[in-house]
């Protein structure tokens, strides 16, 4: 059977439902203006093709069987889901993309970015609704970020690396830097090492490492020396526990360590070098822009969203 002429339609199910409300064949058409003969041949046509039962035919009144009364539950639940659907679209045509994905640099501050989501449908249009887009949020690592917005995954990407090359086709905004420190549990050896460390001194201990996110572009590394003992994890707050822990040691944001450094649970080390990393916002360049990428676009030209964005502050 094709779904063109799949015999579960809304008016047949509306019609199930009037003649349970109604509580007969004759009361339903009375409401529909129908002779009751026509709503049982419509009925049994249904059922013919459902090969299923939906009334007791036993019962002098209109008494769905189970599989009528599920049918009934269901096909309410795809009118609602029809009428949403429909709704969505009304509102998509008036310049709301259907889904807005945007692939965010795993050092941004995920509060920040959730913070941005709830004002985002906290919007309401004269209806009183809120935007029909739906918002996909991905956590990409290094490379990974560029990738998801060169390859179409997203939309929008927070926090590629500034100094990427890998532009084309798309627009880009300076979005801020994010400083570096490096640092070492109390108990790692390290920690009791003087200060500058060197490369060399450095090298002998492992490191603690976020995986690039990228299939496809070549992945980087950072802050790794030649030689040195690597233990790679997948998330931000997986290397700082790590760290916490002893089990490596490594260059972390500096606004995400600063309560484990004023607590003693993390101590920096001078290395003689001053690690910065320079971020951007990135969006595709070709079409027409819809309105909720506009939004996150406006929002993220805020200073003060930019630096909850990189520090984890609030915005």
């Amino acid at each position: 059977m094709s779904e063109r002429d799949h015999p579960l339609t809304p008016e047949a199910i509306r019609l199930i439902a009037t003649i349970d409300e109604a509580g007969s064949f004759a009361a339903a058409a009375r409401v529909l203006g129908k002779v009751p003969s026509a709503l049982s041949y419509s009925v049994r046509q249904l059922e013919d093709a459902l090969d299923v039962l939906l009334f007791d035919r036993a019962s002098r009144t209109a008494v769905l069987t189970p599989a009528g009364r599920e049918l009934l539950v269901e096909g309410r639940r795809l009118l609602l889901e029809m009428d949403a659907v429909a709704s969505r679209v009304k509102r998509v045509a008036s310049g709301w993309e259907g889904q807005l994905a945007i692939a965010a640099n795993a050092l941004m501050c995920p509060h920040t970015l959730l913070d941005l989501v709830d004002a985002f449908y906290a919007q309401r249009d004269t209806a009183r609704l809120p935007p029909p887009t739906r918002i996909r949020l991905r956590q990409e690592v290094l490379s990974g970020t560029w990738e998801a917005l060169l390859s179409g995954a997203a939309d929008l990407a927070i926090g590629v690396d500034a100094d990427d090359s890998r532009v084309s086709g798309v627009q880009v905004e300076a979005l801020g830097d994010i400083p570096f420190v490096f640092v070492v549990a109390p108990h790692h050896p390290l920690a009791r090492v003087a200060e500058p460390l060197d490369p060399a001194m450095i090298r002998m201990h492992r490191a603690v490492a976020i995986a690039d996110s990228a299939m496809k572009l070549s992945p980087v590394s950072r802050n790794l020396l030649p030689g040195q003992d690597v233990l790679t994890v997948p998330t931000l707050d997986m290397k700082i526990d790590a760290q916490l822990r002893g089990l490596g040691c490594g260059f972390l944001p500096e606004a995400r360590v600063r309560a484990h450094l004023e607590a003693g649970r993390l101590v920096a080390k001078a290395t003689g070098e001053d690690k910065v990393a320079r971020f951007a916002i990135a969006w595709r360049s070709a079409g027409q822009r819809g309105r909720a990428l506009d939004w996150w676009l406006q929002q993220l030209a805020s200073p003060r969203t930019r630096r909850a964005l990189l520090e984890g502050v609030p915005a």
